[in-house]
């Protein structure tokens, strides 16, 4: 009969826990959501340089595009998410290309995403965006992408004004460029 008793009041208290965590889960993620599931929140910081390579093998950093605002996007062939964006990073790079650098880079791992794949897939779409190759994870480290798509948006004086994780909408892309330019 005491086992059964503890075992009523061991539940209960179970019950109650689950329920406090979960009332503190529902509480603090509709206080700290950002405004788009997928935004990144983020303070106004200056964007980290990074090394990555063309397609001649030649070095490109973030730091050379220096005075011009930067649309930053890290992607992978296999990456069907990434794939679907593209059509819009193409569009866009067709419109705004001399006004803001667009820097695809290709997070090659050198085994399920290879230089080799990458060029290919662009190849294959014909857009005519710049890729750059992520060979040695430089970029990837620096800004701390742990899922793709993502994308990052940097001013002309250096400094992150928005990024996304996940596929964003041609719709956001370009608002996010005529913010870059003043133009919002």
């Amino acid at each position: 009969m005491k086992n059964k008793r503890n075992s009523v009041l061991l539940a209960g208290a179970l019950v109650v826990l689950l329920a406090g965590a979960y009332a503190a889960y529902q509480f603090l993620s509709a206080n700290n959501a950002p405004e788009s599931q997928n935004e990144m929140t983020m303070e106004k910081t200056e964007a980290p340089d990074f090394t990555v390579y063309d397609a001649e093998g030649k070095e490109v950093s973030l730091s050379d595009f220096s005075g011009t605002p930067v649309v930053l996007n890290f992607w992978a062939s296999w990456c069907s998410p990434c794939k679907g964006e593209m059509p819009d990073f193409d569009r866009a790079y067709g419109e705004y290309r001399d006004d803001v650098a667009f820097m695809m880079v290709d997070m090659v791992d050198g085994q399920r995403e290879t230089v080799e794949t990458g060029s290919q897939h662009v190849e294959d779409q014909g857009y005519s965006f710049p890729v750059y190759y992520d060979t040695e994870q430089d970029a990837a480290y620096t800004y701390g992408i742990s899922a793709i798509p993502s994308t990052v948006f940097v001013d002309g004086d250096g400094y992150i004004t928005a990024g996304y994780r996940g596929i964003i909408d041609e719709e956001t892309l370009r608002l996010e460029i005529e913010k870059l330019l003043g133009e919002e």
